[in-house]
């Protein structure tokens, strides 16, 4: 069945194989049979485990190493053949390696963006400095604009580092694990962003990322690259129902639990557990429980062990944790935990 489609591909490779070539022996191969391609508006999302060969894969699409076998074709062309210049036009990356750049601004490293357009001189012409400020607001970074690169923090360095790549205009963008250096909450600030800087601009956006979980919740595509395999390409939730992506992660002690889209460690049979109640506080008492190796029923069940889980009327919560005919009050998960701890239930 052929579906419709209103993207076009702006990268495509075509049985590309990749790896590195070693004087007077056969070359490296590290993944081979690749063929996929980026679309328009689109974020996609390579991940994979440690060794699998994401960097080398993301080196070579960027045309900073050549490919062993295949080609990549880049807006119509050979990706090879373009000069640097056109090649800086069509395409734009950001790596993973802070780049110390001096005492210079936030706004002149994102004019450096623009040198595929300004010539030796590097002269900003009003179209090159508008370009430059719209890159500035289109990552939210008015007010660092005019603040020194070494004064930023990670967060706020990143998105200069992407806003200078936004001002190549390129029809593609590269990201080498932009989210390496963050903290959580600034992890899921920039995959939002960039998500919408595809839907927004029309780019087509590739990221490598050990983000799992905000891959996701956030790609339209996934690159999957297991380690020793083939890249599986496909919506995120095709691949988990598949079983690929389960399969592309299995590590001792840890299983990925395509409920909930998390992984999770191997602990010890605890025993059942009943938990009653409703809300946050009821979800997240599931999840402390769970971490400790129970099996938990949500509602009244056959089990020994009960928790009820009870909120006042000024939002304060309570439990009840009752085994057979004791039962006693607890403050905080902590306590309940603690308490379970203390008296293995019986399984």
């Amino acid at each position: 069945m052929t579906l419709p489609t209103t993207a076009s591909p702006v990268l495509s490779t075509n049985m590309l194989a990749v790896g590195y070539a070693i004087a007077r022996k056969p070359p490296a191969v590290i993944v081979d049979e690749i063929k996929v391609d980026l679309l328009a508006g689109e974020l996609v999302c390579l991940i994979g485990p440690n060794g699998a060969g994401k960097s080398t894969l993301m080196r070579t699409l960027a045309g900073m190493q050549p490919p062993l076998v295949g080609h990549i074709t880049l807006s119509g062309d050979d990706l090879t053949t373009l000069q640097p210049l056109e090649l800086a036009r069509r395409l734009s990356i950001v790596l993973t390696e802070r780049v110390e750049v001096g005492v210079l601004s936030a706004y002149t490293l994102v004019a450096l963006g623009r040198y595929p357009y300004t010539g030796w001189l590097g002269e900003l012409r009003p179209e090159d400095e508008m370009v430059v400020e719209q890159a500035i607001r289109a990552v939210g970074a008015a007010d660092l604009a005019g603040r020194n690169i070494g004064e930023l923090s990670d967060g706020e360095r990143q998105k200069i580092m992407i806003a200078r790549a936004l001002a190549q205009e390129p029809a593609v963008m590269l990201l080498d694990e932009p989210t390496a250096y963050l903290d959580m909450p600034r992890r899921a600030e920039l995959m939002t962003m960039l998500r919408r800087l595809a839907r927004e601009t029309g780019r087509a956006i590739l990221l490598s990322t050990h983000d799992l979980d905000l891959a996701l919740r956030n790609a339209d595509r996934i690159w999957l690259l297991p380690k020793g395999g083939k890249l599986i390409v496909g919506a995120p939730e095709d691949l988990v129902l598949s079983g690929a992506f389960e399969a592309a992660f299995q590590s001792e002690g840890v299983a990925f639990d395509a409920y909930t889209g998390a992984f999770r460690s191997s602990v010890a049979a605890a025993g059942d557990v009943d938990v009653i109640g409703d809300g946050l506080p009821a979800l997240w008492t599931q999840r402390a429980l769970e971490r400790e190796g129970f099996c938990v029923n949500r509602g009244e069940g056959n089990a020994s062990l009960r928790v009820n889980v009870n909120q006042t009327a000024h939002g304060k919560t309570h439990w009840r944790v009752r085994r057979n005919d004791t039962e006693q009050t607890c403050a905080s998960l902590y306590e309940v935990v603690i308490l379970l701890k203390s008296q293995p239930v019986e399984t």
